[in-house]
């Protein structure tokens, strides 16, 4: 009699487990039917990720022709209005991202949801297993044997016995398995929410952008009143305040007292760096480079470049090159006529070092943060003295810069409380000894 129960107990959990999957493999049927709707979403946007590739592509050619031109007024709303789509088709394709981005983290939520489920039913069906195993667990072989009604009631026990032992296995192994697979996508999950938070931050910022180029353009026409010669005269202002400018913080760098332990910041020709921006095209070198020897005035009378110049659409995102806190950030154009650095910012390296990043369109950064390698902190601008967009890298020994007003140089510059980073000419350091290898890497010079 006890063996017929025990039997009838192993078909009673069997029912069990065969209603609850039906609900649940119909709740799983739903939930996938769900996953695909999303999945098939998915692909329709990346899709349209690649279209609007190719139209910034096509963007940043028109604005390299455009660049090429003699610098005229005509040329420059010609930039502007191209650096306007542009940076709208960016911002699209920002959007885009969001919105993939929302997808799949919808999609890991359904999924999530469901491994839980499986989960739970796995745990249900080995606590009923363990159960009956316990119940049984005080009848020995012999007893069954004694209490059996033949032999073929036995055997049918022993073997309804050893499938709900290999149940148990097998639930025990799904069990193990849906956890990590759990663990993989809650981890995965936390990554997507965090790519979201910067991709809106992006987005922010690229509008930002886009409401600068306005303004940029609605102030070139209202000085210029849309004559060329208005026009080359202001060019020919900004040229005359820069040289004034840069000539007297020469003049005061070079009284600055400053020596170099060579043991404080890495060997020369270490890379300790990565690019600061994706698509790498160098225009300008550190020191006394062509371009500085052919226009030694706008470097104050000293051929001498103190940074690296990399050419570069406005709006363009301009990554850390490695982990640091951000010292300080300033914008020269806060004050008329201080025709110098723009939004610039400074951030200091646990090497040693510290970088300055100019002419940016915005500063995506403030003071005291801490940044990691790779991330986001400005965009490519065309603010300060600068003859198109570019970004502006400068490398110093850490020790050696600080942190000043234009007032506390000269009072003549007109630049008064505005900022600059200060050094002396020891503290200047080639960025290109430093960065990853030059081979195959763009020369625009």
């Amino acid at each position: 009699m006890r063996i017929r129960l025990r039997f009838t107990t192993f078909i009673f959990i069997a029912l069990i487990f065969s209603s609850t999957f039906f609900w649940w493999g119909s709740g799983i049927a739903f939930a996938q039917s769900e996953i695909e709707k999303l999945q098939q979403e998915i692909r329709d946007r990346n899709n349209r990720l690649g279209d609007i590739e190719k139209e910034i592509a096509q963007f940043e050619g028109e604005l390299k022709v455009v660049g090429a031109e003699k610098n005229t007024l005509q040329r420059a709303i010609n930039q502007l209005e191209l650096e306007r789509k542009k940076v709208r088709a960016e911002i699209n394709y920002t959007q885009q991202k969001i919105d993939s981005t929302d997808l799949e983290l919808n999609k890991l939520v359904i999924e999530i949801d469901t491994t839980e489920e499986d989960i739970a039913l796995q745990q249900t069906a080995i606590a009923s297993i363990i159960r009956d195993n316990y119940q049984r667990s005080d009848s020995t072989v012999v007893e069954m044997i004694l209490t059996r009604g033949n032999f073929s009631e036995f055997w049918n026990a022993m073997e309804a016995n050893q499938r709900v032992n290999d149940s148990m296995s097998e639930k025990v192994r799904n069990l193990q398995t849906l956890k990590g697979t759990l663990g993989g996508k809650k981890i995965e999950t936390q990554e997507k929410r965090g790519l979201l938070v910067q991709l809106k931050d992006q987005y922010g910022d690229q509008n930002l952008v886009l409401a600068n180029n306005r303004a940029e353009q609605a102030e070139l026409l209202s000085v210029t009143q849309s004559e060329e010669a208005n026009y080359q005269k202001l060019l020919k202002e900004k040229q005359s305040a820069r040289e004034k400018i840069v000539a007297e913080m020469r003049d005061f760098e070079a009284k600055l007292q400053f020596i170099l332990d060579p043991n404080t910041i890495p060997s020369p020709g270490t890379q300790v760096f990565d690019w600061p921006l994706k698509n790498v095209i160098i225009t300008q070198l550190f020191g006394g480079t062509e371009f500085a020897r052919r226009n030694a005035s706008v470097y104050g009378g000293r051929a001498y470049h103190p940074g690296v110049d990399f050419g570069a659409p406005r709006g363009t995102p301009i990554h850390a090159p490695l982990a640091g806190t951000v010292r300080a950030i300033g914008n020269t154009d806060a004050v008329p006529g201080c025709f110098s650095w723009g939004k610039w910012t400074l951030i200091d390296h646990a090497n040693g070092l510290a970088t300055m990043y100019a002419h940016q369109d915005v500063v995506s950064v403030t003071p005291g943060q801490r940044v990691a390698t790779g991330e986001i902190i400005g965009y490519v601008g065309n603010t300060g003295f600068s003859t198109g967009p570019h970004l502006h890298f400068t490398l110093y020994a850490r020790d050696g810069v600080n942190v000043r007003r234009f007032n506390e140089i000269k009072a003549v510059t007109g630049c008064g409380p505005a900022t600059t980073p200060v050094a002396a000419t020891e503290a200047y350091l080639d960025p290109i000894l430093y960065l990853p290898p030059t081979a195959g890497i763009r020369m625009a010079l």
